[in-house]
């Protein structure tokens, strides 16, 4: 009888510590899909209905083993509808061959090496005075800055993406779902 008490004890000490681990690792919605923080940016992004199109500039500039490796990295990445934003034909002529070194700046500007939290980038914006620059694997830099309690990404430009998810773990990093793609100087 002890023994059966002490086995379901167990099971019910594992089951609970199970069930700590599943919650604390917070699998967000993006695209209509999970993002499982257990897959690397690629794996999850692949899954993201609103991803679409980023994930094949991904794929034509060359960079899924880039974004698959360890990291860390943060992404700011834009949905479909903000590539829908640029100019008609602007997406179909970065996917061409020719443009594939283009193409890279552009997505490269929207990384980050590190991974940086939605709280990490509030603090900064908050410490640096209402906005913070920010390097990116392209080497450009953007701005961080919040109006109300939403945290807005800047261009070299002057061109302004809303950060609308936030915190989208990754095993190499966070995604931050934009709603605008964020162009470098001199890219169009």
């Amino acid at each position: 009888m002890k023994k059966i008490n002490f086995i379901k004890t167990s099971v019910l000490v594992f089951a609970l510590f199970l069930g700590q681990s599943f919650v604390a690792q917070k699998i967000k919605m993006v695209g209509g899909a999970e993002m499982y923080p257990s897959k690397n940016i690629v794996e999850n992004a692949v899954n993201s209905k609103d991803h679409t199109i980023l994930v094949a500039a991904v794929k034509a500039a060359g960079l899924v083993d880039v974004l698959s490796s360890e990291g860390p990295f943060t992404v700011f990445a834009p949905t479909n509808k903000a590539f829908d934003m640029l100019p008609m034909g602007t997406v179909k002529t970065l996917l061409m061959d020719e443009n594939k070194m283009k193409l890279q700046s552009i997505l490269k500007y929207h990384v980050v090496a590190g991974k940086w939290s939605a709280k990490e980038i509030i603090k900064l914006i908050k410490k640096e005075n209402g906005k913070v620059e920010i390097k990116t694997v392209s080497g450009g830099k953007i701005t961080a800055w919040m109006k109300g309690k939403e945290v807005y990404i800047s261009d070299e430009n002057g061109g302004e993406a809303k950060v609308i998810i936030a915190d989208v773990n990754q095993s190499n990093g966070v995604i931050h779902v934009v709603n605008a793609v964020l162009l470098p100087k001199l890219a169009m």
